[in-house]
């Protein structure tokens, strides 16, 4: 089962006994922990019927117990559990847990109890017992980067419960602004919604003077900028950069970081792996290797090689003391961009 049969299979009052969450978008299983707690348990029971526990500090079997202990003054509760290594492949808790509670729970789960284990890693450890388990008797959901395409519809959503429009092309704005955090993205959309009211519809403009970027993504729009041989544009936000004082190495560490994810995101393509393959086997976004792709493809694998082994060296002459940091890495962008 997925997120989103899930969802509607809980909204409609089908509520499993037990769900294992995990992976890398914290923010989503946190959104659907609260939406859980708000179509399982009323809101006067919540202080009475929602109960948390962390298996860093409690034995897994005290869990249970509360499991198969009847509410008392509510219906039913709803334990939430954060998980110390118990389906990933961590280090070992320093707890020890009595595992086998767990799985004879798992054949004969109370009725008026819901357990959430939110397991902390990006995947789980398949080689367990507990997870295979907890695969055929419970609802185990994977929380993964959204696509590129769902990221900017997830943002499109976001806004319209608010009432509010994007301008087209402005979500892409808005992620070359924010990032890819969703955490982050549905603060600046509430933000926006704010500004432009009810109705009302979020422009490039209003992106752009509401939103600071943050360095990576000033660092990752002006790549962008000398991509598409906008020096001018690139040499702006070079010199914001340095308003920001932030230092000149670690400005030219992102710019080579950028390029090396260019190259590594062309050869990757080469070789017929998916977006979703290439973030996952570089530890990215799927929208910031969209992003890169695009940005690659507007140079030959050699071209991005040269200007790799052109910031090392410059980087070991602004270490060194041989050229000026700001003088170097001006020139060096001056070049880039010709």
């Amino acid at each position: 089962m997925d997120v989103k049969s899930a969802t509607k299979a809980i909204r409609s009052g089908d509520t499993a006994p037990i769900y294992v969450l995990y992976g890398t978008e914290k923010y989503q299983i946190q959104q659907f922990t609260d939406m859980l707690k708000e179509q399982v348990i009323e809101e006067e029971h919540r202080d009475f019927a929602i109960v948390p526990y962390d298996l860093s500090e409690t034995p897994v079997e005290v869990v249970i117990e509360e499991a198969e202990t009847v509410p008392f003054l509510v219906p039913r509760k709803l334990i939430i559990v954060r998980d110390a290594n118990l389906f990933t492949a961590g280090k070992d808790s320093k707890i020890e847990h009595q595992v086998d509670r767990l799985l004879t729970y798992m054949d004969n789960p109370a009725d008026y109890s819901t357990i959430v284990f939110l397991a902390q890693g990006d995947k789980l450890d398949e080689r367990k017992k507990l997870v295979k388990a907890a695969k055929k008797q419970a609802i185990v959901l994977s929380f993964a980067p959204l696509s590129g395409e769902e990221l900017l519809n997830w943002i499109v959503k976001l806004a319209k419960q608010r009432e509010v429009t994007f301008e087209p092309g402005a979500p892409d704005i808005l992620v070359s602004f924010a990032g890819t955090g969703l955490q982050t993205l549905s603060a600046e959309v509430d933000k926006l919604c704010l500004f432009a009211g009810n109705g009302g519809m979020i422009r490039r403009a209003d992106i752009e003077s509401l939103v600071a970027r943050s360095t990576e993504q000033n660092v990752f729009a002006l790549v962008e900028e000398l991509a598409n041989l906008r020096l001018e544009k690139a040499l702006s936000l070079f010199y914001e950069l340095l308003k920001q004082r932030e230092e000149p190495i670690k400005i030219a560490a992102l710019i080579a970081r950028q390029f090396r994810i260019m190259i590594q995101v062309k050869e990757l393509g080469q070789q017929s792996y998916s977006q979703q393959q290439i973030a996952s086997q570089l530890g990215l976004h799927p929208y910031a290797v969209k992003i890169a792709g695009e940005q690659a493809r507007k140079f030959q694998p050699e071209r991005l090689r040269l200007i790799l082994s052109h910031l090392s060296e410059l980087d070991y002459q602004m270490k060194t003391g041989a050229v000026d940091k700001v003088l170097g890495l001006e020139l060096f962008l001056l070049k880039l961009g010709a």
